[in-house]
């Protein structure tokens, strides 16, 4: 069973940035394929972005390519989701997702361990 802790989330002005994080318990963390997903009132809970078990392979949804950045330490068990230039429509509960597998999916059924997410909230 791995358990993850997203925290970083806050309140920022539209412009502005903020770093998530993501702690595994899991001590073979390198195994898994890591994704944040995003959920916001009223929508389908939508991907964000994903990195390979290396971090040398990421995939961003088109609405945050180039402003966001998925990234991980197999060292710390953790992965990061920098987030710059935030816009008001980026306002949700960001959650982080595991998965054993060498494939960066981009659908929420596809991940097996998820967080408990961490809210953002970006004002205009």
């Amino acid at each position: 069973q791995v358990q993850l802790v997203e925290s970083g989330g806050g309140l920022v002005q539209a412009g502005g940035s903020l770093r998530l994080s993501c702690a595994a318990s899991e001590r073979t963390f390198s195994n898994y394929v890591m994704g944040w997903f995003r959920h916001a009132p009223g929508k389908e809970r939508e991907f964000v972005a994903a990195i390979n078990r290396s971090g040398d392979s990421t995939y961003y949804a088109s609405s945050v390519k180039g402003r966001f950045t998925i990234s991980r330490d197999n060292a710390k068990n953790t992965v990061y989701l920098q987030m710059n230039s935030l816009k008001p429509e980026d306002t949700a509960v960001y959650y982080c997702a595991a998965r054993w597998t060498t494939v960066l999916h981009t659908t929420p059924r596809e991940y097996k361990y998820w967080g408990q997410g961490t809210q953002v909230t970006v004002s205009s």
